[in-house]
Order: C-alpha cells, then sequence, then structure tokens
C-alpha cells in the first residue's frame, strides 16, 4: 500500500472522548478508516445498512471506480481484455492477478477442458428435481452437492485449493447444461475436449445425440465476451456471500453455492432477466417506450425501470458500452434484427436526454444489453443468470481463495443496533 499524502490517523470524538484510528491508503488512493479497535476503545460500532461505505477485505483482484467508470481486473482494464484476452485467459488473471505465459496457458486450458465431466452418479439429483425448477436452483444444488464427491475439499493446502477450483471451473458449464437438458426432457450431452469453453458450452446446451452440431464461431465469441464481462466485480452480494460462507470454514463447493443462491436474487444477478421482461412488455403493451419512461419516474405507478443505475457506478458502466457495440456487431453478424434492441435503444435515449435521469446518474448498466446479446445467441431467458454465474464462477473463486490466505481474515460477524423490547418478566399463557 502507498501512504502518498493521505494522513495516516482520522480522529474521532464521542462524547467527551477522542481516539485515533488507523488510515488505509490502496494503491489506487483509495482510502478507508481502519474501526477494528473502534467497539474495544469506545463500546460503540458504526451503522451502515447494506455495507455500501463498508471495507469488508482488502484485495488484488479487482478494481472498481464508480465515480469515473472503471474497471480493472489486476490493473487491466476491461477494455483491453474484452478486446484482445479470452475468459481462460481471464480465469487465470483473476487467480493469480497475473496473466499466464505460453506454457502456463496451456497447461491451464487442459486441465480445466479435461476435468469437464462430473461424476455420473450426480446425473441422478438432475432427476430428482422438479423439470420447472428454475435452472439457478438446480445449479446451486449441484454445485453444493460437489462437496460429497470431493470430501477433501476445505479451507486446507493451496495445492488442494487449486485442486478444487480447477474442478470448479471445469464442471460449472457441463452442470449449467445439464440443467438445462433437464429442463427441457433432453438427454444430457457429454462435454468435448476438442472444444473451447465457451463452444463446448453451446455444444452441451444445444446438440442432441441425432445429429450433428456443429457451434457458431460467431456466437461462441460473443458468448466468450460476456463471461468476460462477468467475471469478476469486487466485492458485490454474491462474492460477499461467498466470503462470508467461506470465513466459517466452509469448502470452496459450499461458498460458491451460497453464491449461486445470492446471484440468482432478481437485484442482482437476475437484473438480466428482468430487463428482457421488461422489454418485451413495452412491446407486447399499449405504451410506447416514451409512456413506459414517463411512468417510471412516478413512485407510485408500479413502473419500474430495469437495467438502469448501479449501486456502485455513478458514471456509464464501462461494461455497457463494450456490451452496446457488441450488439450490433452480433445481431448483424448473425443476420438478426430484434425489436427489442430497438426499444432499448430508445430507452437509453430517453434516459440520456431527460434530467430526471441525468440527475439521478441513471445509466444504462451491464444487465440492460446482455440480455439482448444472450437472446440473440438463443439462450433461454431463465438461463441468463446461469451464464451469468458461469462467468462469475473464476471470480468467486479468486475471492475465496484470496480470503483464505488473508492473515487478518476472520469469521465474518456484524453488529446491530437493537431496536426491541427491554427486559421484561415472563408471564403464565392464562395471566397475558
Amino acid at each position: 500500500m502507498t501512504d502518498s499524502a493521505a494522513p495516516s490517523t482520522a480522529k474521532l470524538t464521542i462524547g467527551d472522548k477522542e481516539i485515533e484510528l488507523p488510515v488505509l491508503v490502496g494503491t489506487e488512493g483509495e482510502q478507508a478508516i481502519d474501526i477494528r479497535a473502534l467497539r474495544s476503545a469506545t463500546g460503540a460500532v458504526t451503522f451502515d445498512p447494506g455495507l455500501g461505505n463498508t471495507g469488508s477485505c482488502e484485495s488484488k483482484i479487482t478494481f472498481l471506480n464508480g465515480e469515473k467508470g472503471i474497471l480493472r481486473y489486476g490493473g487491466y482494464p476491461i477494455e483491453q481484455l474484452a478486446e484482445h484476452s479470452s475468459f481462460v485467459e481471464v480465469m487465470w488473471l483473476l487467480i493469480h492477478q497475473e496473466l499466464p505465459n505460453a506454457e502456463q496457458h496451456e497447461s491451464f486450458t487442459h486441465h480445466v477442458t479435461y476435468h469437464s465431466m462430473i461424476h455420473e452418479d450426480l446425473k441422478r439429483l438432475f432427476a430428482s428435481l422438479p423439470k420447472a425448477g428454475h435452472p439457478m436452483a438446480v445449479c446451486a444444488a449441484a454445485v453444493g452437492a460437489l462437496s460429497t464427491y470431493y470430501q477433501k475439499a476445505g479451507p486446507q493446502t493451496a495445492e488442494q485449493n487449486w485442486i478444487d477450483a480447477i474442478r470448479l471451473l471445469a464442471k460449472i458449464p457441463t452442470i449449467a447444461a445439464y440443467s438445462y437438458k433437464h429442463s427441457i426432457g433432453q438427454p444430457f450431452m457429454y462435454p468435448r475436449n476438442d472444444l473451447s469453453y465457451a463452444a463446448n458450452i453451446l455444444h452441451m446446451m444445444f446438440a442432441t445425440p441425432c445429429e450433428p452440431y456443429e457451434v457458431n464461431p460467431v456466437i461462441a465469441k460473443a458468448l466468450d465476451l460476456l463471461l468476460i464481462l462477468h467475471a469478476d466485480h469486487e466485492q458485490n452480494c454474491s462474492t460477499s456471500t461467498v466470503r462470508t460462507v467461506g470465513s466459517s470454514g466452509a469448502n470452496i463447493f459450499a461458498s460458491v453455492s451460497a453464491g449461486i443462491s445470492a446471484l440468482w436474487g432478481p437485484l442482482h444477478g437476475g437484473a438480466n432477466e428482468a430487463v428482457i421482461n421488461m422489454l418485451e412488455s413495452i412491446r407486447d403493451g399499449e405504451r410506447s417506450a416514451k409512456e413506459f419512461m414517463e411512468l417510471a419516474k412516478q413512485k407510485d405507478s408500479g413502473v419500474r425501470l430495469m437495467g438502469f443505475g448501479h449501486r456502485v457506478y455513478k458514471n456509464y458502466d464501462p461494461r455497457a458500452k463494450i456490451l452496446k457495440n457488441a450488439c450490433d456487431e452480433v445481431l448483424g453478424q448473425l443476420g438478426q434484427t430484434d425489436p427489442l434492441l430497438e426499444i432499448a435503444q430508445e430507452l437509453e435515449q430517453i434516459a440520456l436526454s431527460d434530467s430526471y435521469f441525468i440527475e439521478r446518474k441513471l445509466y444504462p448498466n451491464v444487465d440492460f444489453y446482455s440480455g439482448i446479446i444472450y437472446k440473440a445467441l438463443g439462450i433461454p431467458s431463465d438461463m441468463f443468470t446461469v451464464f451469468f454465474a458461469i462467468g462469475r464462477m473464476p471470480g468467486w473463486i479468486s475471492q475465496w481463495l484470496e480470503s483464505q490466505q488473508d492473515p487478518d481474515a476472520r469469521i465474518t460477524r456484524p453488529r446491530q443496533i437493537y431496536q426491541g423490547s427491554n427486559e421484561r418478566d415472563y408471564k403464565p399463557c392464562t395471566e397475558r
């Protein structure tokens, strides 16, 4: 860490007591007041619902500046990685905070490819679940069940953790594809070692034993881009969940299973599915895009604008910029026109020229355009969040591994401000 011109301590006054707290400074100049001694020194705790102003850890993985619209993995701008890198390479980068050399890339790609099969007995888990069940619930269950097949998993040696990380990265596409095949009643397709990571996912999703299936390279490339953009995003809800569960000593499979469940929420990873539902409601409804946006400004209208604004970004989400350009390119290469894209572009134009949205900094986020691309690739809407989970997997894993190596890590245990009844005596039921 660098100290630069930042103060080394901060003074806090509570009543007639004044204490000094250390100030931590990140490599990008972020400042944090270290309050670890606050409760023991004063008896007070901080109150921060949603933890939006609380740093829960120090990390070397991802840098995010919401005011300037900056996102970097291991120091590399997301724009450069989206243009030049691959998802498999980004996996290595997030875990090691360095890009792999040629030998490392070849070896890592081999391991991620050749560990993609799941135990045959695990396939029975899919058969035991309702076909109408959401694929995210199925994926969470299957990833959690991996703990029963790899019982040595846990916060143990670096070697064991690495083996389990490889297993998760390799098997999540198979688990995701099997969750889809189960939902539509088609036979499972085994992974193929001759295909790239993205192409293998598409093959397992859409191929059948009846006839050969050739993966469209345009679709595979677009999917690889989406996975890169989803790969990590600092201490978001699902990532914090993975770290929190891992802080208890839970193994990587249990921790990531919890992260999948957190991602499923419509305010987190489920937002891209909600965007498509919103666009379809405008397309199929009586109100125009302009009328929809007017209603979205009214709190009591029941209309909610999805895919705009972000908890961290107060500027244009850099991932949304990349996907906006990718939308036109992918649809053009596939020879498709999509009225939903036209509606989305109209909503964006209105938002960027309306003072209501400008003042509130409601710019399009990554969910706004990702759903449109997923739809163009033929991905069913209930699988959007599953693909988000595939993309976020290396981020969860790298965050879990980092937390296990952190000498200052403790089991997560937030405090609360109690607002219930004061002490009172118990009375028998007949006297109440």
